[in-house]
């Protein structure tokens, strides 16, 4: 069997990648354990790759190599492993609360005044960023390739509130549901800036005329894209962490502004995939219970297997809370984010490279931990 025959023969397996800011280091770990214990010019075991928010800049950088896995995954680690705050958003005191003084001026204003979108912090950075290391022409390419089927990111409409996933693919179809669509394109960096636009912290994109914010808000089936591209596995790397436990005797604190904003944070970017999970396994159930014949052709087994955290990520974020630019830290402080605070925020925002590498390094433990069955589920002999 020639190269290109084993590619097209090659299982419809989709990597999902979820949101969460900062939290998205922890993905990079487990890819990287992944990465090692496949030979060294092995392309990816994904042929569709789906992301969302933070996830959805991990899944067009690994789009861009997808023909290595090796150099896919060490690519995002050297990002990550090298990260600050001020490649992702202005954090100088004199940037920071300009942004915000400007934002309070223009919410005066009348709403069909064409000024800049409000949010708590500039992330002007982040696009550089992405101009700098992303070669997206390359995902043209590895899909002609056979490196790749498809490749989605997921964005939130403001306009229409409906969820959209941008996908770009050679043989897909686009796809209509109940506020939730898939429109066929070529995916560009303004596509990324959506997703990975975090509501009220960074500001919301305009695309084909359309305001667009995180693609984890409005997103009621985060599976949806990798099914509709084709998928007959789903690889999905989340970023739910177990609670945190409290000693004997804990009384609650009446929860804050920083609190209620950090508990919206975690619903956004988690729940609706465990729901969408459950699901999943009723559907897979049903299907096992009809006669092959009578199964609806529209319907069919997907299997899915899930990697979280170990480690509790805010427990985490406050050892390196000092690691912030003194600006952020007085940001926050004035919502009530502080050190020890309850919210998870700072778990979110904290882009400094102490804490991306912890991350990294629990996602590769993690993956390490579990690599036996990831092998077995991505079939890699």
């Amino acid at each position: 069997m020639s190269k290109k025959q084993k590619q097209l023969a090659r299982p419809q397996i989709a990597l999902l990648l979820t949101g969460g800011g900062a939290r998205a280091a922890y993905q990079v770990g487990v890819l990287k354990a992944i990465a090692q214990s496949m030979p060294r010019t092995a392309p990816l075991p994904f042929t569709i790759i789906n992301g969302t928010s933070a996830g959805a800049i991990n899944s067009a950088a690994l789009a861009c190599y997808a023909s290595c896995t090796h150099l896919a995954v060490r690519k995002l680690e050297w990002v990550w492993k090298n990260f600050s705050t001020s490649m992702v958003y202005k954090s100088d005191f004199f940037s920071v609360f300009l942004h915000i003084t400007r934002n309070m001026l223009t919410s005066f204003q009348s709403e069909h005044i064409n000024h800049p979108p409000a949010s708590l912090l500039n992330n002007q950075p982040l696009r550089k960023l992405l101009g700098t290391i992303l070669d997206l022409g390359r995902i043209e390419r590895n899909l002609h390739k056979n490196y790749l089927n498809a490749v989605s990111v997921t964005a939130s409409s403001y306009t229409t509130g409906d969820s959209v996933a941008f996908f770009q693919s050679l043989t897909r179809q686009p796809w209509q549901r109940a506020k939730r669509e898939g429109r066929a394109t070529r995916i560009n960096i303004e596509h990324l800036m959506a997703s990975s636009a975090i509501p009220m912290v960074f500001p919301s994109v305009n695309v084909h005329n359309h305001y667009f914010g995180d693609g984890s808000v409005h997103q009621l089936s985060p599976l949806s894209p990798s099914i509709h591209l084709g998928a007959e596995k789903v690889f999905i790397i989340g970023v739910e962490q177990p609670k945190a436990l409290h000693p004997p005797g804990y009384l609650p604190h009446y929860p804050g502004l920083s609190s209620i904003a950090g508990h919206l944070l975690d619903s956004v970017f988690t729940d609706t995939l465990q729901s969408d999970l459950e699901r999943l396994e009723r559907i897979n159930r049903t299907l096992d219970l009809l006669p092959t014949n009578d199964q609806h052709q529209e319907l069919k087994q997907i299997d899915t297997f899930v990697i979280n955290p170990s480690q509790n990520f805010n427990e985490i974020a406050a050892q390196f809370y000092d690691d912030m630019p003194m600006a952020i830290k007085l940001l926050l402080r004035l919502i009530g984010v502080k050190k020890r605070s309850q919210s998870s925020l700072t778990s979110y925002l904290l882009f400094e490279k102490r804490y991306t590498q912890k991350l990294i390094d629990i996602g590769y433990q993690d993956g390490l931990n579990k690599l036996e069955e990831i092998r077995a589920f991505l079939e890699l002999n």
